[in-house]
């Protein structure tokens, strides 16, 4: 499986911080548990992402790659022009 890129790892990191916040702050979440199932739901959901986009990534890969054209026929060179002789 490709590695992800640093965008897609910076994306899945902004999700886990911004999802881990939103969680804590609606939930007023106080006991350990409760917030390491929280912390918990927001990496795999951060992770869920990274590999969405991975695979998006590699579908566009997939799809803009074109089969190679074939090399178009050189141009005839001009016919030499000789010295002429006086």
């Amino acid at each position: 499986m490709p590695r992800p890129s640093s965008a897609q790892l910076f994306t899945g990191t902004l999700i886990v911080v911004a999802t881990t916040v939103a969680l804590l702050a609606v939930s007023g979440s106080t006991g350990v548990y409760e917030i390491a199932v929280l912390v918990a739901f927001a990496i795999a959901l951060g992770t869920l992402a990274t590999a969405l986009l991975m695979s998006a990534a590699a579908q566009r890969r997939s799809a803009g790659t074109a089969p190679p054209l074939a090399p178009a026929a050189p141009e005839p060179s001009p016919a030499p022009e000789f010295a002429r002789q006086p």
